[in-house]
């Protein structure tokens, strides 16, 4: 496994992230009991990297893994986020992630503002100045910001507390607002180049790209800038295909073969309207027809943002 400082935080991250989100019941619903042990092989199989965030619900996962790790902790970055837009809602989610992780210190805590332009620092200047006073504090080490806008990038590049950037980039340019790819690929090096610390996500495109998971993941992992790639993983053949992909081994045909899966995102009948997928949907996939949520699968990338906002939980990744 290959590990990089993530810009001037001075985070020793590794280059394969674990994303803990579709393991969650947003999406695949795993039992933390089995999350946990997943991600607790990952750690000791090199990698030391973590993404969560609030909305994922899927602190109990992490929390079993550290607990069966009592002697390698302290050596795990934890990356989390929060949409809270206020001081105080923001500074609940911080004390929320530090009580269910069982950690004094969180490692990186982002403004999770997917499908928001550069208008989010001001929106939600409350949530910044938390984290902001949160870090001078020392109760997080550093401040990011989540993000599929290249508006948005380019403006955290120009905002000296933001410390970390968590920008969508892939092979194909799915998902990415406000932008194209060549733009993203050039926001990112310039973040980069001013010490930002950078990390993808979506480098599978949500599942859309798995037909060249290896030509896919390898256009991110060695792009200049980014320092780490966040790929999720539910089951112990995927954690296996993405550290051969990392460690530069060979993949055998049949291993895979057997971790390419189709996700679907499914709205079920009890579903009732209301729009709350529409408003979050970072790719402007979802609409309400007939008093019913559709998914438009043209410009879904099954990032599963949908899932928690819906009151009816109708909605989900699987």
């Amino acid at each position: 496994m290959k590990y990089n400082v993530l810009g001037g935080t001075g985070l020793r991250v590794s280059q394969l992230c674990f994303g803990v989100l579709p393991m969650g019941p947003n999406q695949f619903g795993l039992p933390p009991e089995e999350g946990g042990l997943l991600i607790k092989e990952g750690i000791l199989r090199g990698i030391n990297f973590l993404d969560t965030a609030q909305s994922y619900r899927t602190y109990p996962h992490i929390r079993k893994a550290l607990d069966s790790l009592k002697g390698r902790r302290d050596d795990i970055v934890i990356a989390t986020k929060s949409a809270a837009s206020s001081y105080e809602d923001m500074k609940a989610a911080v004390e929320e992630a530090r009580q269910a992780l069982d950690r004094e210190v969180i490692d990186i805590f982002h403004l999770h503002a997917a499908r928001v332009d550069a208008a989010v620092f001001k929106d939600r200047q409350g949530a910044l100045e938390c984290l902001v006073d949160s870090k001078a504090k020392g109760i997080i080490r550093a401040v990011g910001i989540s993000t599929h806008s290249v508006s948005a990038v380019r403006a955290a590049i120009e905002v000296s507390e933001i410390d970390v950037i968590f920008p969508i980039i892939n092979i194909e340019g799915l998902g990415i607002l406000h932008g194209t790819k060549a733009d993203m690929e050039q926001a990112i090096r310039q973040a980069s180049q001013k010490g930002k610390g950078v990390y993808a996500m979506k480098a599978l495109g949500g599942g859309n790209l798995l037909s060249d998971r290896e030509g896919a993941i390898n256009y991110v992992r060695n792009l200049p800038g980014v320092s780490s790639v966040a790929i999720g993983m539910v089951n112990q053949d995927e954690l296996e295909m993405n550290l051969r992909i990392f460690s530069g081994e060979e993949v055998p045909q049949e291993l895979a073969e057997s971790t390419i899966r189709e996700k679907r995102l499914i709205v079920q009948a009890f579903c009732k309207g209301c729009g709350s997928c529409v408003e979050i949907c970072p790719n402007m996939a979802m609409e309400v027809v007939d008093g019913m949520a559709r998914n438009d699968a043209e410009k879904c990338i099954l990032c599963g943002y949908c899932a928690p906002v819906c009151p009816e939980f109708a909605i989900r990744l699987v």
